[in-house]
């Protein structure tokens, strides 16, 4: 990542970003000067155009039309409206569907996907592969000097529907990618253990993906072919950025990631190098605390971006239309959940999409002008939204300030931790990762989330939950951290194999097994419903105590300097055993703590409290905004930028923060109260 952001007239003031996809081709030209006229009233600077236009572009084979393109790019600039200039590649026209079905993707089943969704492709074909950069660099030449383009938009959502392919193609560069990986066939076979069920290779060229199988496929075979689906997607994005950098070298490139949920199929850790800046989509998910889920992911995504300004490039104004059930937001949650994503480090709020759409799949998605039209609650938030962004425009560059606690994420024990064959089918990585963030933000305490291989030494605590593959590089890395004074805590099912899932023995945690000072003959899960029951140990500096499930295990201490927190309560094999513990490296060192099962939010807190005063960490909030506010700062070289979030329904004081009202008499806070889900920010002059 090069830290490149969107290009702007000469001259013009730095400003966080508004807009949204844009998608002029559905509709007629009259309804274009009215768009733009719209988005001049609701302070619209940005718009992200083309994205699905490429059956508009080149209609077949022989014939390109941009003429209406060229209309709206000049229209846009005239009314002082940039573009992230999307390549169109997203979704090919049905003619070259139907003319190359060798292009379209192929399920584990052995099912061709066919033209009729969108991103009917093949990351690996490299027929469409042609098209595609023919296309790119078609677009690259034409806009390469227009006054309008202040970026580019490779494809969209890289892999959202199309991220595993298992066509011949896939096959074939599969085992390139293998080759290159391990060099010969003798340590493809010990890395995936191909002696278990005669599986052993004789040649590369005998390797498939994980198609669908008589039993279960080989694990490390699934995790590499994971691994090798997230590099084709990448290796695609770099073709087309190459194409573009050879036409406009000073114009940054970017892609939309998709942090949220329980998407994983992209390891966007190493997506983030090869970006100019790093962009992110995400909705509100069908779940409990969604708004904290929404936190959670815009701080990984500010993560990525190494701390610096990213790109929300896609959020709802309101419903969406994929879920079960789609309801509106709430009053006042627009501006809220846009503006908790500035607070992690947004330079820039964009939707999908400008105008709400009257025919096709996602015509039931909310966008900013709906299809109640300017005379609308919504499109009056907008603008609101739009006045409000604004306001906040000192905010603009402004770096994420680290926090003193972290919580680390790595997608390689993600994907392999929820691998079948396992000791339960109910853990969920994430889960797991979001239950601490959310309860850092009960407790008050700001965190960053950070992925392995990142620099974690500035952290006073890092929390590395269900850290499942540990490779050498990492069990050193983390042993070095707690040398130097951090404190590390990790949690059941972590340190278990090294990067090819192959199982560290000699008891688990195998990695952190002398680090924590403990060891784990069997795992012990539980079943749906089943909990054990935690108790606290007398003087301990605070109680943790409650309850746990999803898993359990046997700890036994091994190591010199481990105190035990918590301990399992009234079960026939788990009473009295260590359920928590925590082990000093010595007065200049830090500390290693473990839990042994997935704690309630009571224990789970009384956990923290312990683990964070170890170390020396407080809330930075007054007493009576903790858990009802959540805060984050962005810093800047002379002030810092305190955003406040209310996360409940009620009107909260703010008393007790330092800092001045960023915005009018009306801004959020300027009368002393946080109204229900307002966000406030105070600067914090130095």
């Amino acid at each position: 990542m090069t830290n490149r952001w969107l290009r702007r007239p000469a001259g013009a003031p730095d400003r966080l970003s508004y807009g949204a996809d844009y998608n002029p081709e559905q509709w007629p030209r009259e309804i274009w000067r009215e768009d733009v006229r719209l988005m001049r009233e609701a302070n619209v600077d940005v718009v992200s155009l083309a994205i699905f236009s490429w059956a508009r572009i080149r209609p077949d084979e022989d014939t390109w039309d941009f003429a209406w393109l060229d209309e709206i790019m000049d229209l846009l600039h005239a009314h002082g409206i940039g573009v992230d200039l999307a390549t169109a590649t997203a979704s090919p026209p049905p003619w070259l569907a139907m003319k190359h079905p060798e292009t379209l993707p192929v399920t584990a089943e052995g099912r061709t996907l066919w033209q009729g969704g969108r991103q009917h492709w093949r990351p690996t074909s490299p027929v469409f592969r042609r098209y595609a950069l023919e296309l790119v660099e078609a677009i690259a030449r034409r806009y390469a000097d227009h006054p309008a383009l202040v970026a580019w938009h490779v494809n969209n959502e890289l892999g959202c529907h199309n991220a595993y392919d298992y066509s011949d193609d896939a096959a074939s560069a599969f085992r390139l990618w293998l080759r290159n990986r391990y060099g010969n066939v003798d340590a493809l076979n010990h890395a995936w253990g191909t002696d278990f069920w005669s599986q052993r290779y004789s040649d590369f060229e005998h390797v498939l993906p994980p198609r669908e199988a008589a039993s279960y496929p080989n694990p490390t075979q699934q995790l590499d072919f994971a691994r090798f689906s997230s590099d084709a997607l990448r290796e695609y994005f770099v073709a087309e950025r190459d194409v573009l950098r050879r036409f406009t070298p000073d114009v940054p490139v970017t892609t939309n990631f998709m942090v949220m949920g329980e998407t994983n199929f992209a390891d966007y850790a190493t997506f983030a190098r090869e970006v100019d800046f790093v962009s992110n989509d995400h909705y509100r998910q069908p779940v409990a605390d969604s708004r904290d889920e929404l936190s959670f992911s815009a701080a990984w995504v500010s993560g990525l971006a190494a701390g610096e300004p990213w790109f929300l490039m896609e959020n709802s104004t309101s419903a969406v239309n994929w879920q079960p059930v789609n309801r509106p937001k709430r009053p006042g949650e627009l501006a809220r959940d846009s503006l908790a994503h500035v607070a992690h480090g947004a330079d820039a709020v964009c939707y999908f999409q400008w105008r709400q759409s009257a025919a096709g799949a996602e015509k039931y998605h909310s966008a900013m002008v709906p299809h109640a039209g300017e005379d609308s609650r919504l499109f009056r938030d907008v603008v609101a939204l739009g006045a409000r962004l604004g306001e906040l425009s000192p905010v603009a560059g402004s770096r994420r300030a680290p926090a003193r606690v972290a919580i680390l994420v790595d997608w390689t024990s993600w994907r392999a931790s929820e691998l079948d064959s396992h000791p339960t089918d109910r853990l969920r990585y994430r889960d797991e990762a979001f239950a601490w963030w959310r309860a850092l933000v009960d407790a008050g305490v700001r965190a960053d989330v950070v992925h392995a291989g990142q620099e974690i030494g500035g952290f006073d605590v890092v929390i590395a939950p269900v850290l499942y593959s540990v490779p050498d590089a990492l069990a050193k890395t983390l042993a070095a951290y707690v040398a130097g004074g951090g404190h590390l805590v990790t949690t059941y099912f972590s340190g278990i194999v090294d990067e090819n899932d192959r199982v560290l023995l000699g008891g688990y945690p195998g990695a952190l097994r002398e680090v924590l000072g403990i060891r784990v003959e069997e795992f012990r899960p539980l079943h749906a419903g089943e909990t054990v029951a935690l108790g606290g140990v007398d003087g301990a500096a605070a109680e943790v105590s409650g309850a746990g499930d999803l898993w359990s295990e046997i700890v036994d201490v091994t190591g010199e300097g481990v105190q035990v927190l918590a301990r399992f309560e009234d079960n026939d094999e788990l009473a009295g055993l260590p359920a928590v513990t925590r082990r000093s490296h010595g007065p200049d060192a830090g500390s290693a703590s473990y839990v042994a099962t997935r704690l309630d939010p009571r224990a789970r807190a009384g956990a923290l409290e312990v683990l964070l005063g170890a170390a020396g960490v407080a809330s930075e909030l007054p007493e009576p905004l903790r858990g009802r506010v959540e805060m984050t700062v962005r810093r800047c070289p002379d002030a810092d930028f305190a955003f406040l979030i209310n996360r409940t329904d009620e009107e909260l004081p703010l008393q007790g923060i330092d800092g001045e009202v960023l915005g009018g008499a009306g801004a959020p806070g300027a009368r002393g109260t946080l109204a229900p889900r307002e966000v406030a920010v105070l600067v914090q002059r130095r």
